[in-house]
């Protein structure tokens, strides 16, 4: 079995990816269509306009299987955003999410930014726990009603 590697994202990666996140996320957590639909949104933002040298996504892989992905954009000049945070199930308990998520924040720090953000839901315990492992702070919490479902969404944020 080949070694993961993670590589840079191409636009080949985009309808996987939004149809990783739409199943995923319906069959784990009920999400209604309209989170595959944001997440094709920020990805052909992304595609269309993207900084190469502030902005960067990321696709973990073995044997030729996309297993996750992670992305870095630019918030302001000085905070980056953690965006994309995906693995699917089967790549779950490895540590490939630390593996994405150092190679974000480096890319982050390397890069000029002095913080990065980002935005979750509660429910998304393994994430939250990795989070908050790598030094990361949640700063706000509060009840909406998005993708069909009574959620509590989080914001975090990581200074370097």
């Amino acid at each position: 079995m080949e070694q993961v590697k993670i590589r840079n994202f191409t636009s080949g990666d985009r309808d996987w990816l939004v149809d990783q996140h739409g199943t995923l996320y319906a069959q784990g957590e009920g999400f209604d269509d309209s989170f595959g639909a944001l997440v094709a949104e920020i990805l052909d933002a992304f595609l269309s306009g993207h900084d190469p040298a502030r902005e960067a996504g990321w696709i973990a892989e073995e044997d030729g299987h996309r297993l996750g992905s992670i992305f870095c954009v630019k918030l302001t000049e000085t905070t980056a955003k953690l965006r994309l945070f995906l693995l699917v199930p089967q790549a779950r308990g490895r540590g490939l999410g630390k593996q994405l998520l150092r190679t974000c924040m480096d890319f982050a720090k390397g890069n000029g930014y002095t913080d990065m953000q980002l935005w979750t839901h509660e429910s998304h315990a393994a994430a939250c726990g990795l989070y908050r492992s790598a030094g990361w702070q949640m700063v706000s919490s509060k009840p909406v009603h998005s993708f069909g479902q009574d959620l509590v969404e989080q914001s975090w944020i990581y200074r370097f």
